[in-house]
């Protein structure tokens, strides 16, 4: 893939891969402190199969964690966000070189492969926000897409070994979050199957068990774990949640609004190709080999689309793993359109990762230290001062309680992470989302933002001065 002519636009991917290394340093963001306070907790509990949040099982998959724990080990726990974000970062940019790798597999175009990535790499919501958060969607986005890569080569290429590898992918996704996994590499399978010469290679006596085997990743998991049938009831629950019904104007709002945000956040390179669509500039595919490439990517990413359209909940963070797709698609509308079509994207290239160095640079650090972040850190600190020699628990699980039990786990190092309150503890101070005199006496009230966060007491610790 690495050739003269490819050269700058792999330098625009080396620059965009260079504008993540400043959000290493920021402050816990969001629910970004689930994973560093779990991974702590399974690693001085010795657990590998459960996630324990404050002691309590979580019934969700740890393959985030296993890479986390190691490295956040070694490093020292005091930088486990740091880890955890340049695991993020990593998970990102493999997305968009699996995705050049695809599109060199498929289209045999190295030019076209390097545009891809870097119009992957630079989709605003990925570029800004979600692709170095320390959420384990970026993970759970790589491993999916990277099933749907290897399979889709495999059946085109008729090689056994990559649809193996494949189902390995998509089990590793599934350990990573959630089911989901499976319905996205379904989808994509459904739709390789109409290509009749695919059709006779995914079907055959050899392919069949592989696929069979893959599918049942899930029940082999559950059936290996402690409580396997409880978190698979739980992981289900959660599934089907998402189909809970809200009223008719505000589902009917969702079904128009969603597909505008997903334009924008994908930006630009979706917004340029909606635009070169709409202008008639497209140039269609002339060969039938390209044309059924490009309508199998627009029909794996479209189908697997509709459920989060429909849905009457979910986020952008879900469509992840469809996000190098919807790349592959509008990159494919871009690179047919002309010569005065790929200036015009290297300029919003150009402009969005301008605004990128803006926003790591200047504008988030401001908000930061200004909004929410740095309180998170002086909460924790004025906490410890406050409770220093006495029991202190956690069970505050919102995105502010969460940040400042971070901080605080890792102001206390080398004691071990904070818990949640045992039923007869008698004295000492809690960590608390609201003013619950059932749990204690209010001792501190912090302002986070628009967010609370209580300092309860019981016992003696009340008369501390």
């Amino acid at each position: 893939m690495f050739y003269p002519q490819t050269k700058p636009w792999w330098i625009l991917f080396l620059v965009a891969a260079a504008s993540f290394i400043p959000t290493i340093g920021f402050y816990y963001v969001g629910e970004e402190a689930i994973f560093p306070i779990v991974s702590q907790e399974m690693w001085e509990q010795g657990t590998l199969l459960k996630q324990y949040l404050y002691g309590n099982d979580q019934m969700h998959n740890p393959l985030f964690n296993w890479l986390i724990m190691p490295f956040a080990a070694l490093a020292g726990w005091e930088h486990v966000l740091a880890v955890a974000r340049i695991l993020t970062i990593s998970f990102t940019l493999a997305t968009a070189l699996t995705l050049a790798w695809l599109v060199q597999r498929l289209y045999r175009d190295s030019s076209f492969a390097a545009f891809a990535a870097v119009g992957y790499l630079c989709m605003a919501d990925l570029l800004l926000y979600h692709g170095w958060l320390s959420y384990v969607d970026p993970l759970f986005a790589l491993f999916i897409f990277a099933a749907i890569a290897t399979l889709w080569v495999g059946a085109h290429e008729k090689r056994l070994s990559l649809v193996v590898l494949s189902g390995v992918l998509i089990t590793c996704a599934f350990l990573s979050k959630a089911l989901t996994a499976y319905i996205f590499y379904g989808g994509a399978l459904f739709v390789l199957l109409f290509e009749s010469g695919q059709r006779r290679f995914l079907l055959n006596w050899r392919t069949l068990p592989v696929l069979a085997v893959t599918f049942g990743g899930m029940f082999i998991w559950y059936a290996s774990i402690p409580g396997g049938a409880a978190q698979q009831q739980r992981m289900f629950a959660e599934l089907t949640h998402k189909m809970d019904s809200p009223g008719l104007a505000e589902y009917a709002t969702r079904l128009v609004s969603f597909p505008l945000e997903v334009l924008l956040w994908l930006a630009p390179l979706t917004l340029l190709a909606l635009y070169l669509w709409l202008r008639k500039r497209y140039r269609k595919e002339t060969e039938p080999l390209q044309r059924m490439l490009f309508l199998t990517a627009c029909a794996i990413a479209l189908l697997n689309f509709l459920p989060y359209w429909i849905s009457p909940r979910g986020g952008m963070r879900y469509l992840m793993p469809l996000y190098p797709l919807f790349a592959l698609v509008a990159a494919r509308i871009v690179w047919q359109s002309g010569d005065a079509a790929l200036a015009l994207a290297r300029k919003w290239i150009v402009g969005m990762l301008v605004l990128k160095f803006a926003v790591a640079l200047v504008l988030f650090p401001y908000y930061q230290s200004h909004f929410r972040g740095q309180n998170y850190d002086e909460t924790a600190a004025d906490i410890l001062t406050l409770t220093q020699g006495t029991p202190l628990y956690s069970m505050d699980v919102s995105s502010a309680g969460l940040s400042v039990t971070a901080y605080l786990n890792q102001r206390r190092l080398p004691a071990t992470a904070l818990q949640w309150p045992p039923a007869n503890w008698s004295s000492g101070f809690v960590v608390a989302r609201s003013a619950d005199e059932a749990v204690g006496s209010v001792y501190k009230r912090y302002q986070l933002g628009g967010d609370e966060l209580y300092l309860l007491c019981r016992g003696a610790a009340c008369t501390r001065q």
